[in-house]
């Protein structure tokens, strides 16, 4: 008796250990729940003391930010220069953020932390060789910065009000899956669109002050990943994309934030000689493979909501190639001797 309560202490333990070290994606469905709150800048009366200008941005966001979590999301998504009040110039601005320091950053930290949640926000900050960015910072769960991505193309304006430019890319790992950012005007460059899309993220976080339109969905199916934007205009909408480019939460005339829950085990397939073969797993798999077809460009979102069986190892399973795979196979087969001419 002793001997099998061992053993299922041993077992009990193991599977303690394994549910903590292991990866969520390794088993399968990769749940992720996130959140976007496009709220504005408030228009605070700037005649004010810039501390109390401080506090009052810190009392805004506890309120907005109290909209979303109730939900428990995993992400949460604020605007560009989220902590700068409304309405400033240049010479308001830098005064404010004299003032302002860390301390609206200091409090998105201890939300991060109270709620066990990654938070990614826009803020203008001043680095240590005393130039100015603007920045997208990531949070983790415990508060941590996991990266700073620094806008790689400010405007114009930006730039001459003593903004400097960033180049690098970076893509950070996050517990459930790999982030990039871009903000605002960063939209219109197909360089660094290009640069995120060589590196598969499997979100793409968008703090900014526009929308960009058909270009959200653009980067969406592009980089193959999920795109997430966080407008601070009370006009445009905040919206949660697949990597199909689709809407699949959005905010409202009502409702500043979306919140919606995605599935990161996923992978995008060519129609092309895999109808047959989408059809045999769907056979097998039933409703634990999703295959999503957004209409009119050839290829699905195949998602997995099997609890042990990743989406890799279904599409192996059936030999069903890949929209990427497909593509460059095309590439290299009109290369072939008598093809183009």
């Amino acid at each position: 008796m002793k001997t099998i309560q061992t053993l299922f202490c041993y077992g009990y333990f193991a599977v303690l250990v394994l549910f903590f070290l292991v990866p969520n994606n390794a088993w399968g469905r990769n749940y992720v729940k996130i959140a976007t709150i496009g709220a504005p800048s408030p228009h605070l009366n700037l005649d004010q003391e810039p501390q109390e200008l401080v506090d009052q941005m810190i009392e805004f966001w506890q309120n907005e930010l109290a909209q979303v979590l109730p939900d428990k999301p995993d992400l949460i998504v604020l605007p560009e220069a989220c902590d700068r009040p409304a309405g400033m110039n240049t010479e308001l601005q830098f005064r404010y953020f004299k003032a302002r320091g860390n301390q609206v950053m200091e409090y998105f930290i201890s939300v991060a932390k109270d709620n066990e949640c990654y938070i990614a926000f826009g803020m203008k900050h001043q680095l240590e060789d005393g130039t100015w960015r603007n920045s997208c910072i990531l949070l983790d769960r415990q508060g941590n910065i996991t990266g700073i991505y620094n806008k790689n193309f400010p405007t114009i304006g930006e730039m001459e009000a003593g903004i400097k430019a960033g180049k690098e890319a970076p893509v950070f790992q996050c517990d459930f899956g790999r982030v990039a950012c871009a903000i605002c005007f960063d939209l219109n460059f197909d360089e660094l669109r290009q640069r995120y899309a060589e590196q598969k993220p499997d979100i793409i976080v968008f703090p900014s002050m526009y929308h960009g339109g058909l270009v959200q969905e653009h980067w969406a199916y592009t980089c193959r990943a999920y795109f997430v934007g966080s407008i601070a205009i009370a006009s445009l909408r905040s919206e949660i994309r697949n990597p199909m480019g689709k809407v699949v939460a959005t905010s409202t005339n009502y409702f500043d934030y979306a919140v919606a829950t995605i599935n990161l085990d996923y992978c995008l397939a060519h129609l092309d000689n895999n109808w047959a073969k989408l059809s045999a797993m769907k056979e097998k798999y039933g409703e634990a493979v999703s295959i999503s077809d957004p209409s009119e460009i050839g290829s699905v979102l195949l998602t997995s909501e099997h609890e042990s069986i990743r989406i890799d190892e279904m599409v192996n399973e059936f030999g069903i190639t890949l929209l990427d795979d497909y593509l460059q196979d095309s590439r290299e087969y009109r290369h072939k001797p008598g093809i183009m001419e």
